[in-house]
């Protein structure tokens, strides 16, 4: 069996896998009200899980649910047809994601638990745009900080940071940044499988101290990065970023920690990226303080 830990990120896999590709298909009344109902499931598994010793047990007591493996593979079954549709040619990771994510549920989500019980039928009647409502809410906001230690001093993290149009080369999803001067950056990323553009302005920039910024249009977004130095010649970079998901795939990748998990990703590819530099390629040692660059 399974790991718990292992588990976990077979879920989250799956989950990045039916987001990525789910804007296609979400539009398709067969398929969506199953896609929900298979990520809560995911979802209440994962909770579950924490709470166990391991999967065994769980898995023992749930396995023989004919409710719950009835609608997981009907689930799987939705989205092959759907699949069909939409891609003849698609490739078959989608498909194998999808019966991971079914196998694991039939396993060990815990939808006989009445509370995710109740999710899981507030998903159902009410469709695409009920994610939010039924874990938290369609327009809160989500926070997420994490931190990174990297092997280069403070200065040259910094530096390397500030050089807003080379992201793409370490942030998924990201296509393009562009500086429209020194405070405002123009953003085109795919966001849950869909193509986004927003506009942000820098509100701060302290040379190696922090960068804060918010976004003026399209995604709602706001957040901060630090440094401080982890050594004398070792950076810490924190960082903590507040926006609001948009419809039901981001609001479902939000519940499911995928957000989280691909700003770690972030973290680790500029890690990647610094330390095999050794030396940034760039820098802007300027200052910006509310929103107005001061030298």
């Amino acid at each position: 069996m399974f790991r718990r830990n292992g588990a976990k990120e077979l879920v989250l896999d799956a989950g990045e896998e039916i987001t990525s590709y789910g804007a296609q298909l979400v539009e398709d009344d067969k398929t969506r009200q199953r896609v929900l109902a298979g990520i809560a499931a995911a979802l209440a598994a994962r909770q579950r899980a924490k709470r166990q010793t391991g999967l065994v047990n769980l898995g023992a007591r749930l396995a023989g649910d004919p409710v719950l493996r009835s609608q997981l593979a009907e689930m799987a079954l939705q989205f092959r047809k759907a699949q069909r549709r939409v891609e003849k040619k698609r490739s078959h990771k989608l498909r194998n994601s999808i019966f991971l994510l079914a196998g694991f549920g039939a396993a060990s989500a815990a939808v006989a638990v009445p509370a995710v019980r109740g999710r899981l039928q507030r998903l159902v009647r009410g469709g695409k745009d009920s994610v939010g409502t039924a874990f938290g809410g369609s327009s809160w906001p989500t926070t997420i900080s994490e931190e990174i230690e990297v092997d280069v001093p403070v200065s040259t993290a910094y530096n390397q940071w500030t050089q807003f149009e080379q992201f793409p080369s370490f942030m998924e999803g990201v296509e393009s940044v562009t500086q429209l001067d020194d405070t405002r950056l123009r953003w085109v990323a795919t966001v849950a499988g869909r193509r986004a553009e927003w506009e942000a302005k820098i509100l701060a920039q302290e040379p190696d101290r922090r960068i804060g910024w918010v976004s003026t249009d399209g995604k709602d977004t706001r957040g901060t990065v630090s440094f401080d130095a982890a050594g004398p010649s070792r950076a810490r970079i924190r960082l903590e970023m507040t926006y609001t998901p948009d419809g039901a795939l981001e609001q479902a990748g939000s519940a499911a920690g995928l957000d989280k998990r691909r700003v770690r990703g972030d973290l680790d590819r500029f890690k990647k990226l610094i330390e095999s530099q050794r030396v940034e390629n760039g820098a802007w040692r300027g200052e910006i303080h509310a929103g107005a660059k001061t030298s």
